[in-house]
């Protein structure tokens, strides 16, 4: 993977690209993560396609523009990097807050897109609760209080069964969360709180789409989950028994083999040469 810096119209963008392979997967990240939160899973990928990580404006090293990143602006800025490595089209596979952009980008730039993969992520809007919620989130940040949202936020991430085996990855979201800056987690918030829902998009696209979902998603409960799966006949599905909301942590194999095969690769089939 090749680690640089490039322009997306006038942001400035953090991003690692394997650079080689006939189909490409840009994979996007949730909230509170960054492109690092890839690296355990990338190998499982880059010898049969091309990756493409990055950080989402406001989260790791990319830029911080302005008070609100909306899902729009995330996509547009998504769009732009993606034209500017001269890739005519990829499958975007959103984890949670990055299915948010997906979905924008699936709206906003159908064109670039082969195929669209909800990770742990829904089409839905922000509940009036959610969006308390996120506004707390905000209030805790601007008064001093991160530390609160580090000590809760990543372990509720996994099912509670995986959470003692996972602990090396919880710290290292831990610190994440630390390490992100107050100015892009409270963009990032503004943005999910503004959102708007995008369910009629998802069904009305003509894009290929898969839903990856964990049983055991404490964020997007299973019966919520089987809510929007009905309600998309049109999208694949994969289920992984044993996640929470980090299926590519918690089960990668599995993850992986999900998304070779909805790209048309066989997970068996020898590597590329490198």
């Amino acid at each position: 993977m090749v680690e640089k810096f490039i322009m997306a119209g006038d942001t400035a963008l953090h991003i690692c690209d394997s650079e080689r392979g006939d189909r490409t997967l840009v994979l996007l990240h949730g909230y509170l993560e960054s492109l690092l939160v890839w690296d355990d899973f990338v190998p499982y990928l880059y010898k049969k396609c091309r990756v493409i990580t990055l950080d989402l404006p406001g989260h790791g090293i990319s830029e911080i523009k302005g008070e609100e990143h909306s899902m729009e602006y995330l996509a547009d800025t998504v769009a732009k990097a993606i034209r500017s490595l001269g890739i005519a089209q990829c499958t975007v596979v959103g984890h949670s807050m990055g299915g948010y952009v997906a979905l924008a980008l699936t709206e906003r730039h159908p064109d670039l897109l082969d195929g669209v993969v909800l990770l742990s992520s829904t089409p839905n809007a922000d509940t009036t609760e959610k969006q308390e919620m996120r506004h707390r989130e905000i209030e805790l940040i601007r008064s001093g209080k991160k530390e609160l949202l580090a000590r809760i936020a990543p372990g509720a991430g996994f099912a509670a069964d995986n959470r003692r085996r996972m602990a090396d990855y919880i710290e290292d979201l831990t610190e994440q969360v630390f390490i992100t800056e107050d100015a892009g987690i409270i963009a990032l918030l503004n943005g999910m709180i503004s959102r708007k829902d995008r369910n009629e998009v998802l069904s009305r696209n003509a894009v290929p789409t898969l839903f990856i979902l964990g049983r055991k998603d404490e964020y997007i409960p299973e019966e919520v989950a089987r809510k929007m799966v009905d309600a998309h006949p049109e999208a694949q599905v994969v289920w992984l028994e044993n996640s929470g909301h980090m299926g590519f942590i918690e089960e990668p194999e599995a993850t992986a083999g999900a998304l070779l095969r909805f790209i048309g690769i066989d997970p068996a089939q020898p590597d590329a040469e490198a």
